[in-house]
């Protein structure tokens, strides 16, 4: 089963936080719409009230809260969600997801409006900190692969000089008998 990336928009602090929350966790969710409030104890926020501003599905199609129901539309828009027009009075058709949180649906944006005891900083790093340790493991990563290379070139290097080695000893045991 996949996990829902829950995008917790604080409008006090105007900071945004990502929590990860399996989806036979939050499976309260399914069935909410855009504008909807609930229990912040579905994804580990206790004492929080949200509300559910959109999302995109798995396809990285946005949901539109004009559009009703779970499904997947081409629409006409002129505006945002899903369409920033470079001209004024400028429309395209374009793809996007219903209002309604559905099993396909695998970012959810939300707000907070009520505050629990702990705070958002506590439960969940921020997007940009999240970036940053995102990094930090990759150039971790980076550096044990670079470690790797350099070791096997160097072995290579002792095995090349192994196999020149009896042959330079045999040639030049050779050269002494002419």
């Amino acid at each position: 089963m996949a996990n829902f990336k829950f995008v917790v928009s604080d409008p006090a602090t105007r900071k945004s936080h990502q929590i990860e929350v399996d989806q036979g966790r939050a499976i309260g969710l399914v069935g909410k719409k855009i504008g909807d409030d609930f229990n912040g104890d579905l994804i580990g926020l206790t004492g929080y009230t949200l509300q559910v501003t959109g999302g995109t599905d798995k396809d990285g199609f946005p949901m539109h809260p004009q559009i009703h129901g779970q499904g997947k539309k081409r629409v006409l828009l002129a505006g945002a969600p899903g369409f920033h027009p470079l001209k004024k009075g400028m429309r395209k058709r374009k793809t996007v997801r219903g209002d309604t949180i559905s099993a396909e649906i695998t970012q959810v944006n939300v707000k907070v409006l009520k505050k629990g005891s702990v705070s958002l900083d506590e439960v969940a790093p921020t997007k940009s900190k999240a970036k940053i340790e995102e990094k930090k493991i990759e150039e971790k990563k980076e550096e044990k692969i670079e470690a790797k290379v350099e070791k096997k070139v160097e072995e290579k290097k002792i095995e090349e000089k192994k196999a020149e080695a009896p042959e330079s000893g045999s040639g030049g045991g050779e050269s002494k008998k002419e």
